[in-house]
């Protein structure tokens, strides 16, 4: 069936289906490391790429390969590459579009680890970096060199949900033959499409909401065209980053209800936002969908929904921060985001805790900043839980 021209909830459940000779009305898992040839000459035309089909589940497997399509139709790109986690997926990014004397430019409050793995690793091989405010698009001009290869952006940002104008980044970084990446963690395909903005590459933690059940870890990278998807294709293989077919089981299974998980907990995001926005106990807020939002008209533009990600500070900084976080009963204390379940965490101790503290700073990542994830729970209960919790803050 072709299923490019359907909907986007219609894909959710119908996108990369694959039929046994069974009838399975699910993918099945595919549990194997290797598959069978039918003869010596079916084997060395595999490997040769004279025919389809499979050889080793490193290489390929038909329930990965389910996932795969579907999360690049629900993207709008060429083909997707599934991999362990998203820490794979982003070193498989940076190991296939940059080598030796390269140089990246990427968002100062990117998230820890995908700024830990550059700064500690890929350095050691002579890659160069900056991490500036990619929101600021002077900025961003400023900061391109002859060697800049990669833009790798994170919009929202974590933790300080910091827009990026894809489109107008994308465009810059084209003039100057810059391959453009974005993280697309915190919204997914359902609520923006990088690819459809301009960009050349997009990757994804499917940890989070797009198998959105806090169950497995995993990664998936989308791109636009043929040329980056063979070569960051080549590199996970090489790099033995694949996905496990039980992990691709359970997130073809979740993402089925990624419309409706996000629907949801967007709409407790609003009035849990304006909640907090209106607390004395709060000194400051950063949701998209508020009309105080500094970039409100940019994410009206380039998103489709204002997403479930809250990011705010309480008077008293820290230490007022932490009395919160240790009394709310219904959110959960705990990093990820994009579950069924709130979440709640200090990015500047945990998430990030990586990160120098001067650069922290200069991200705007600071001490006083809490992260909230809002899950699917019954907003009433959410509420109710932070305002219980803040009035614990002396």
């Amino acid at each position: 069936m072709n299923t490019k021209k359907l909907g986007f909830n219609s894909k959710l459940i119908h996108a990369g289906d694959y039929r046994d000779e069974f009838g399975s009305a699910v993918t099945p898992i595919y549990q194997t490391s290797t598959f069978s040839f039918k003869n010596a000459q079916h084997g060395a035309d595999l490997f040769a790429g004279k025919e389809k089909g499979y050889i080793y589940t490193r290489i390929g497997n038909p329930t990965i390969n389910v996932l795969e399509n579907k999360l690049a139709e629900l993207e709008n790109g060429y083909r997707g590459i599934a991999l362990a986690s998203g820490m794979a997926a982003v070193s498989t990014v940076y190991m296939g579009l940059l080598k030796q004397g390269d140089h990246m430019i990427s968002t100062g409050a990117v998230y820890g680890p995908s700024r830990g793995v550059m700064e500690t690793h890929f350095s050691k091989f002579g890659v160069e970096y900056s991490y500036i405010d990619t929101s600021d698009l002077n900025e961003l001009k400023n900061a391109i060199k002859p060697n800049t290869k990669l833009l790798y952006l994170e919009t929202p940002a974590n933790p300080t949900i910091q827009l990026t104008d894809i489109k107008k980044a994308s465009q810059i970084a084209h003039e100057h033959n810059i391959l453009v990446c974005v993280d697309n963690t915190f919204c997914s395909p359902y609520l923006q499409k990088p690819l459809d903005l301009g960009a050349d590459v997009v990757l994804h933690s499917l940890t989070k909401f797009i198998n959105g059940h806090a169950d497995i870890v995993g990664g998936v990278i989308i791109t636009k065209e043929e040329d980056i998807y063979n070569n960051l294709r080549k590199t996970m293989v090489y790099m033995g980053g694949n996905m496990d077919p039980h992990q691709a089981f359970m997130v073809i299974r979740g993402v089925k209800t990624l419309s409706l998980r996000i629907e949801k907990a967007q709409k407790s995001a609003m009035k849990i936002a304006e909640f907090l926005e209106n607390h004395p106990k709060v000194e400051w807020i950063k949701y998209p969908g508020l009309k105080s939002f500094e970039q409100y008209e940019l994410a009206k533009e380039q998103m489709d929904g204002f997403g479930s990600m809250i990011s705010f500070g309480v008077k008293g900084g820290y230490d007022a921060g932490k009395v919160l976080m240790d009394n709310v009963h219904l959110a959960t204390l705990a990093v990820s985001l994009g579950g069924v379940e709130t979440l709640i965490q200090h990015p500047a101790s945990m998430t990030h805790a990586g990160v120098s503290k001067e650069n922290q700073l200069a991200a705007n990542i600071t001490d006083g900043l809490v992260r909230y994830s809002v899950g699917i729970e019954d907003v009433e209960d959410l509420i109710s839980d932070l305002e219980q919790g803040l009035d614990k803050i002396n």
